[in-house]
């Protein structure tokens, strides 16, 4: 299995209930799920013309399109020259790509796993993975997300600016046929003050969690 990544990089965890953890970014090329508030969109294609040797995506923060093909293998062996145990696969959208080899290889190798994903595409991945779902409803692309996604999931972070968003999430909820326990994050959208209020209210309301993004307040990559 080969994966088009983006970049690879060191840093905290802001976001959702493994906020603070040290943990290695690694994100790969390609998303076709068009959020609008999308703060990734060099990520949305892969195009041949963008791909370069892979020393060129290590520790280094595109915000372009350029990606390299790696195996789970040369992955693996390039993430050692991090102090960080916690591996965070992202995107783009991650689980466009069986991400089973990947995960299962750096479990075995002593990492911790977690997968960044919109909940529109199937999740394959090891069974130890922390499965992050950040739902994206109505999306330009014109993807569900899939009810497989939201039982799999370990948290729901699902980004907020209006009640609709409230709404969306409760009707997501309610497609669950899982008992499995999952965190439930609200995240306003551009730390917004009327999406943070929001955000609040409904956590207390409804005995949810608040993710704040503390890396942009942080200005941390």
């Amino acid at each position: 299995m080969m994966y088009p990544v983006n970049e690879i990089f060191e840093t905290i965890q802001g976001e959702g209930a493994q906020t603070g953890v040290p943990s290695v970014f690694v994100r790969l090329q390609g998303c076709p799920v068009g959020c609008a508030w999308c703060d990734t969109k060099h990520t949305w294609t892969v195009d041949k013309n963008h791909q370069v040797d892979a020393d060129q995506i290590i520790s280094i923060s595109n915000e372009n399109p350029t990606w390299a093909e790696l195996t789970s293998k040369e992955l693996v062996d390039r993430l050692a020259i991090y102090s960080a145990k916690h591996i965070v696969i992202t995107g783009g959208e991650p689980c466009m790509y069986d991400l089973r080899p990947l995960t299962n290889d750096l479990n075995k190798a002593g990492y911790s796993t977690q997968i960044e994903t919109s909940g529109t595409f199937e999740i394959y991945c090891s069974d130890t993975t922390y499965v992050t779902v950040s739902p994206k409803v109505n999306m330009k692309g014109g993807y569900k997300v899939l009810t497989n996604a939201l039982n799999r999931a370990d948290e729901i972070k699902h980004p907020v600016a209006t009640e609709q968003h409230i709404d969306d999430l409760k009707a997501l909820l309610a497609e669950r046929t899982s008992q499995k326990a999952v965190n439930i994050c609200l995240q306003p959208i551009s730390q917004k003050k009327r999406a943070t209020d929001l955000a609040i209210n409904e956590c207390i309301k409804n005995n949810w969690r608040l993710s704040v993004q503390m890396h942009k307040y942080l200005f941390i990559d």
